[in-house]
């Protein structure tokens, strides 16, 4: 019976230091900021909690849905914010003598790795950021900061750097969240150059009807990758307009791919510029499978492919592009 008792308390004992470490908690503290301001809790563009300032003192008691996972601690109005990766254990959070970008951070490991590297290249000129970046993921291959890098720069970094960088990861890490989306990121990508094939693929319309690249085949097609979102997009339209009415009529056609992932933003910057060919868009941002099969790392972005099916230029803007289809089609 006492080893049963003995049994039982101990079980009891494990299970509620489980239940202690499994609880995520910020104390922070702050430095001339009005009481009763309030700070937000965000997970991406969702807010998951809110707490008040008072006497420069804060506190967040949160359920995380995963840990670690990156969280940003703002203002309403952002003029005070910081990025950091929450993990469900205390945390302290002090700004009493920096502002809250450059706060410290205590009771997290990945926001410490995290912290470390911006701290290391945020004066590095690009090239070396670049390579500083590269060798934080090659060094800690079992961290989920690792993966989350790894996602983001996917398609800047390219296939054969990725996949050597992915292959160095934890079981953990190729199940996360971040490592789906770089699998994701391998299998499709093929990345056409200039003087190959273009690379078929179908996405919805703005009405849900499945259009394939292939079916503009024949034609001379410009590939556009933009979003509504995307300000260089939205200026660059209204030459892209008198270009398509200048050379549709002799066979020039559009296929545009879109970044969004709010539909409505999509088809009022689609009315709004009087964008009058085809559109596609699988809502999935970023993630836009299209995109990942080109390796489309910025918007505006652009293939233009011959009557043949070979891509003859990229990037083609204004007058350059004008030249080309000028010299194709008449």
């Amino acid at each position: 019976m006492k080893k049963i008792i003995f049994g039982i308390i101990t079980l009891l004992a494990i299970s509620c230091n489980e239940k202690a470490e499994s609880d995520f908690s910020l104390k922070g503290t702050t430095n001339g900021i009005e009481n009763g301001t309030i700070l937000y809790l965000d997970i991406g563009n969702k807010t998951i909690d809110s707490t008040n300032i008072e006497n420069n003192s804060f506190s967040f008691n949160s359920k995380l849905p995963n840990s670690p996972i990156q969280v940003i601690i703002r203002k309403k109005d952002f003029s005070q914010y910081r990025f950091l990766w929450a993990e469900n254990k205390p945390m302290t959070f002090d700004a009493t003598k920096t502002d809250f970008r450059n706060a410290k951070i205590t009771g997290s490991e990945s926001e410490n790795l995290s912290f470390s590297l911006h701290q290391k290249i945020d004066t590095l000129p690009r090239n070396e950021r670049q390579k500083a970046e590269m060798e934080f993921v090659k060094n800690n291959p079992n961290s989920i900061v690792s993966a989350s890098m790894l996602s983001l720069y996917s398609t800047t970094w390219g296939k054969e750097k990725t996949i050597e960088l992915y292959e160095q990861f934890s079981t953990e890490n190729k199940d996360s969240k971040f490592g789906k989306e770089i699998t994701k990121y391998i299998e499709l990508n093929k990345e056409p150059k200039i003087g190959e094939q273009f690379a078929d693929f179908e996405s919805e319309d703005q009405n849900g009807k499945l259009k394939k690249l292939s079916e503009l085949k024949g034609k001379a097609v410009l590939l556009e990758f933009w979003a509504s979102w995307c300000g260089p997009c939205r200026q660059e339209n209204p030459n892209l307009v008198k270009t398509y009415e200048k050379y549709n009529p002799k066979g020039f056609q559009i296929f545009a791919v879109s970044l969004d992932e709010d539909k409505k933003s999509w088809l009022k910057a689609i009315e709004k510029d009087s964008l009058n060919w085809e559109h596609v868009s699988d809502l999935k941002g970023q993630r836009n499978e299209a995109s990942l099969i080109y390796g489309i790392n910025g918007i505006p972005d652009n293939f233009l492919i011959a009557e043949n099916g070979e891509i003859i230029g990229r990037n083609l803007r204004g007058d350059k592009l004008n030249e080309k289809l000028k010299e194709i089609l008449e």
